[in-house]
């Protein structure tokens, strides 16, 4: 399996706009940072998680020509403001809440209202409903994993001995359970300090020493979160900063 980081970025990216932070005058490529999305490859399956507003930068830049399914975290625009971009992709199986599914049809009634004129987005939703059971796409098994994002429920998703978990700020002890020991962790950690619907950098560390991963990745950051150099040092050593375009072969 490798796992692609497409963009490692918070909702407004980085540099965020008009900021002259260090961070954000930064010559470090690793401290640009495009809204947060991974590509899942494993044997000829491809999965995309979240298709934000930057799919069409990211996926020129690691360009497939098939993408099997898009797994959708929740319906904030980070997170889906691409979804349009996925024209040259036919006929792409898309697993969202069934509340996402709505705002996704509400987004782009064009792709639903069954006239289907030449060149739209070939999109298939498929609701994930409770209990969040496995379902699999081609011959890979994927587990959603049902947490929140302040007071919004969002998903996050097991794919074997691999877990992505971004926007969250709280979990259930039995969703907990299903990553539980999985050896290769990717969570958000936005800043320093503490936010109301994001893990902080301290917090994202303790969830992992929860998890029990093996390695863990770090992504969804704002410029708050300081300069990747200075950040990496900081880390233990089963703990990285994750950064635009890194690939990690699983």
């Amino acid at each position: 399996m490798k796992v692609t980081f497409l963009g490692t970025g918070t909702s407004t990216g980085v540099p965020y706009i008009g900021c002259g932070c260090e961070v954000c005058t930064s010559k470090d490529p690793r401290d640009t940072r495009l809204r947060s999305s991974v590509m899942v490859q494993t044997g000829d399956c491809n999965i995309l998680i979240d298709c934000g507003p930057d799919f069409r930068q990211q996926i020129l830049k690691h360009y497939t020509d098939h993408i099997d399914a898009v797994l959708i975290t929740h319906e904030h625009y980070d997170h889906v403001g691409g979804m349009d971009d996925l024209r040259p992709y036919k006929g792409v199986d898309v697993f969202a809440l069934e509340r996402v599914c709505g705002v996704i049809k509400s987004n782009m009634p064009y792709c639903f209202n069954g006239k289907n004129y030449p060149g739209i987005p070939q999109i298939n939703l498929h609701a994930v409903e409770p209990p969040y059971a496995p379902f699999k796409v081609k011959d890979v098994e994927i587990t959603p994993v049902y947490c929140k994002h302040a007071e919004l429920p969002i998903l996050g998703f097991r794919i074997g001995d691999f877990a992505y978990m971004t926007d969250i700020s709280a979990i259930s002890d039995d969703e907990l359970h299903k990553i539980a020991g999985v050896r290769y962790l990717v969570v958000d950690a936005l800043r320093q300090i503490p936010h109301f619907s994001h893990f902080s950098l301290e917090q994202a560390i303790d969830f992992a020493r929860k998890v029990g991963s093996t390695h863990t990745w770090f992504t969804h950051c704002s410029h708050q979160i300081g300069l990747y150099e200075t950040v990496q040092a900081s880390l233990p050593e089963d703990m990285t900063l994750a950064y635009d375009d890194l690939e990690i072969e699983i």
